[in-house]
């Protein structure tokens, strides 16, 4: 926290802090209900996030609260291992516990780029179909049906279908009006609608309770902190599973939010400190049982939007959640469901925008990876969706690694730049020489097929006195590489040919002195660019600073 900050800053923080406090516990709230736990979960939640992360967090504008996605993740999980509805609790608990348990490994092991097992295209399909389930599965409250169980998207709409004919008309209107004056809010800057509409909805709860509409009702605020429920025998494996699905989608999102705005506004970004902190915030959420928490991209935004200018903003939103569950309680309790649900709607809709997927259709990649990971949310749920886009990401992360990519370089217009051949005619081939260059990073994956590929070019030249392989696409190697190495330069040395490596690492160049493989010696593999290695062959002394390729 910068304590010389100027008043005017502080005083920013203040104000952004009472107006992020209205908006965010109507909607921890409802996130409660998403996932099946008492609304007093949400609350707990709330204050602990804000609290854990405006006092050790990174990011100035970050909001640790209870999301949408974390909460349909959690609901699914319950329902998988509680054996009753009295066990949700008991169960969740255990879960948001266990999460953050992962977060902290994740934190000590400094696995701080842990999201980017979630590639883009696949993390934001994922999230639009998300949304749509969750939108869904808020209909019974908006409307009055019965509530929905499971996430099937083709049963959940044929559910509702099915019981239209019991959607209470009074719940439905007050919902659409709740929800229409929250896309009317959008347009007028700094207009707090949650606040608005939440406001109406109290005002008119005793009319609209006389007529059906359910209200929130009795929340009980406990801060007592004690050891879950643990796993049922045989449950273990599943809940370590689902913990470390909690800890993927919160990680994910919560990096998206905090790089996104670091970047944004030029600040720097700690991923592993933040790992900590999100671990120690779902370690307390779980002991208080409380909901899982994480930096939510909608309360960031709403944060920076309001003026927050530091973590402070965070710390006098607890305060105020503080002051407002302690004062005006029993308001929140009368709060109409309908006008949560229409809450949670109008908070997913940013994700339905067709417009995310634009970029992906105009450069023609990945549409196919966006799609897919909508379909699997839709038609296999919330968890095994989820899991098939993590599956998809490895995929394609696997299947971009282990790709067999040889590139061979030719001198471009006389100079010194050696450029693939194949994407530039003019490039010229040195005489007796082949320059190769592998595209991707040399691992046991891909190893054994990049130097097959090597092996065919230089059995395609005759009068072959050299070869040259550029490794700067290879920051390390594995064993696997460095036998596919020292196998194709024993070939080589089998043949007549010599061998030389340029573009090294300087770890790479201690490892394979270290290895001590055929033909590459200090001198061999002492060549800081393409052009001293063809200078070294020829036997012309390299030419002081050259570093070009």
């Amino acid at each position: 926290m910068n304590e010389t900050a100027p008043t005017s800053a502080r005083i920013a923080d203040v104000l952004a802090g009472l107006a992020l406090a209205g908006l965010l516990v109507p909607e921890a709230v409802a996130y409660s209900g998403i996932a099946g736990m008492p609304p007093q979960a949400g609350v707990v939640a709330l204050f602990i996030g804000l609290i854990c992360y405006g006092l050790l967090g990174t990011s100035r504008f970050a909001v640790v609260s209870s999301t949408s996605s974390s909460a349909a993740v959690l609901a699914a999980g319950t329902v998988l291992l509680a054996g009753a509805a009295t066990d949700r609790v008991a169960v969740a608990a255990m879960l948001v516990l266990f999460g953050g348990v992962c977060f902290l490994v994740a934190g000590v092991a400094r696995l701080g780029g842990l999201s980017h097992l979630i590639a883009r295209p696949v993390l934001r399909g994922y999230t639009f179909g998300l949304a749509i389930v969750i939108a869904l599965k808020q209909l019974p409250h908006l409307g009055g049906w019965p509530d929905l169980h499971g996430d099937f998207v083709p049963l959940l709409v044929v559910d509702l279908v099915r019981t239209s004919a019991q959607v209470n008309v009074v719940t439905l209107g007050a919902g659409v009006v709740a929800l229409a004056l929250l896309f009317a809010c959008e347009r007028v800057r700094r207009l707090p609608g949650s606040l608005l509409v939440i406001a109406l909805g109290v005002a008119a709860s005793s009319a609209l309770a006389a007529r059906g509409v359910p209200l929130t009702g009795v929340i009980h605020l406990q801060m007592s902190i004690g050891i879950p429920t643990w796993p049922r025998s045989g449950q273990w494996l599943s809940s370590v599973e689902l913990a470390a699905a909690l800890l993927l989608i919160l990680y994910a999102e919560s990096y998206s939010s905090i790089r996104g705005f670091a970047l944004k506004h030029n600040d720097a970004v700690t991923p592993n400190r933040d790992l900590l902190v999100l671990g120690l915030a779902n370690v307390l959420s779980g002991a208080c049982q409380g909901m899982p928490v994480g930096a939510g991209y909608s309360a960031t935004s709403a944060n920076e939007a309001a003026g927050a200018q530091s973590r402070l903003a965070g710390l006098v939103a607890a305060f105020t959640v503080l002051l407002m569950v302690w004062l005006l309680l029993r308001w929140i309790e009368r709060i109409p469901l309908t006008v949560l649900a229409a809450i949670v709607i109008h908070a997913v809709s940013k994700s339905w925008r067709l417009s995310v997927f634009r970029p992906y259709l105009q450069w023609k990649r990945d549409r196919l990876l966006a799609l897919a990971a909508v379909i699997a949310v839709l038609s296999l749920g919330i968890l095994n969706g989820l899991l098939c886009a993590i599956v998809l990401s490895l995929m394609l992360l696997l299947r971009q690694l282990a790709s067999a990519r040889l590139s061979v370089l030719g001198r471009l217009a006389n100079g010194h730049d050696f450029v693939d051949i194949a994407q530039h005619p003019a490039a010229v081939e040195a005489s007796g020489m082949l320059i190769l260059r592998p595209e991707e990073p040399l691992f046991f994956a891909n190893a054994e097929a990049v130097m097959t590929l090597a092996r065919k070019e230089v059995e395609q030249r005759n009068g072959l006195k050299q070869v040259i392989l550029s490794l700067e696409a290879s920051p390390d190697l594995d064993s696997t590489a460095l036998e596919s190495l020292g196998d194709f330069s024993a070939w080589l040395q089998a043949r007549g040919v010599g061998l030389r490596v340029a573009r090294l690492k300087d770890e790479t160049r201690d490892l394979l002195l270290r290895a001590a493989l055929p033909q590459l010696s200090s001198q061999a593999l002492n060549n800081w660019s393409v052009e001293d290695a063809v200078m070294a062959s020829r036997g012309t002394p390299p030419i002081t600073g050259n570093t070009t390729q």
